[in-house]
């Protein structure tokens, strides 16, 4: 009966033990159901971390806190994360220590990095992100609400008096200026709306307001006209672009070589033709200049110049009785006096 007894309560022992075990698998206490790689991260101050809080990837839990201890040759805090194997941590992203509430608890928050970037390896050292601190943060709302504090007791009675002194003194000694200045604007006001003065006019006077409209008609009709000179001026431009446009064509066409201009610029042929023409024709002037050719003997050869003076004598003087003669005698006459 006893060792019954004592085998039920070792049965019972152990099943508590392995209940309380994967109580705490299921929690995310422990890590052996659940196989992951491990990354590093060092920061300045971890804060109110430990071990066992959890890791985010852009507010996805991704692990756990695994360790948290100092770094060796450096003087800061380094934290081991254990992460899901589905969790990719690129070599850019950033971690940093981030809280639920000002009363809540610590988390590890990583960025997801740059998509072209290469996966951190297990056992990387992942860059990380200060955050300022919640005592900090305490210290300077408690800094604020004394500024506040201090702003309002210059607010008291004693104080408020002391600044609207001056002022209530500044009006009870110039009130009887400055009743007579608002009696003047009173006046003033009174004549606008009465249509009397310059500005009363301007708001009164439909004939101003008539002048103004068509003024302004006259303005728009102007501004029309203005519109269609600058469409005729564009006109114009595009005019000229486009001659500028065939002007280039043209010349572009004399530069291959096309067109009448065109062959005289690029033909080769033709230039040594002219120029072999022009040597010739130089030739030719040279000869008759120097009486050679019959053309150069007709130019050179002074007898043939008296020939055809007394030619042109005779031929005067058979005219001088030809008014009464018949045409046979005329004919008979002047070959008679030419040979």
């Amino acid at each position: 009966m006893k060792n019954s007894l004592e085998t039920r309560l070792g049965l019972f022992f152990a099943l508590a033990c392995v209940a309380g075990f994967l109580l705490f698998e299921m929690a995310g206490g422990g890590s052996f159901f659940h196989p992951g790689r491990e990354i590093r991260a060092r920061f300045n101050s971890v804060q109110d971390l430990k071990a066992g809080d959890p890791v985010r990837l852009a507010g996805v839990m991704v692990g756990r806190v695994k360790a948290i201890r100092l770094a060796p040759n450096e003087s800061r805090v380094e934290v081991v994360l254990k992460l899901d194997r589905a969790a990719v941590v690129k070599t850019d992203s950033r971690a940093s220590i981030l809280f639920t509430g000002l009363m809540g608890q610590n988390f590890v928050s990583l960025t997801f990095g740059s998509p072209g970037a290469p996966a951190l390896e297990a056992g990387g050292l992942v860059e990380s992100t200060e955050q300022a601190d919640l005592g900090q943060l305490m210290a300077k709302l408690e800094g604020v609400a004394d500024g506040v504090k201090n702003m309002t007791r210059s607010f008291s009675g004693e104080e408020f008096s002391k600044l609207l002194g001056p002022l209530t003194d500044f009006l009870r000694d110039n009130s009887p200026k400055l009743a007579t200045i608002l009696g003047n604007m009173a006046n003033i006001s009174t004549l606008i709306a009465d249509g009397k003065g310059t500005v009363g006019k301007m708001i009164t006077d439909d004939t101003l307001y008539s002048s103004t409209l068509t003024a302004v008609t006259n303005l728009n009709h102007f501004s029309g006209e203005l519109g269609g000179l600058f469409g005729d001026a564009k006109g114009l431009v595009a005019d000229a672009r486009t001659a500028l446009g065939q002007a280039t064509n043209v010349v572009a066409g004399m530069q291959r070589g096309e067109g009448t201009v065109g062959l005289l610029l690029k033909d080769e042929k033709l230039y040594t033709e002219s120029t072999t023409a022009m040597t010739n024709l130089r030739e030719i002037l040279g000869k008759i200049n120097q009486g050679q050719g019959s053309v150069g003997k007709l130019v050179n050869d002074e007898s043939f110049l008296k020939n055809v003076k007394m030619t042109l004598h005779k031929v005067d003087k058979a005219t001088e009785g030809l008014e009464d003669t018949g045409p046979m005698s005329i004919l008979g006459t002047l070959i008679q006096a030419l040979f």
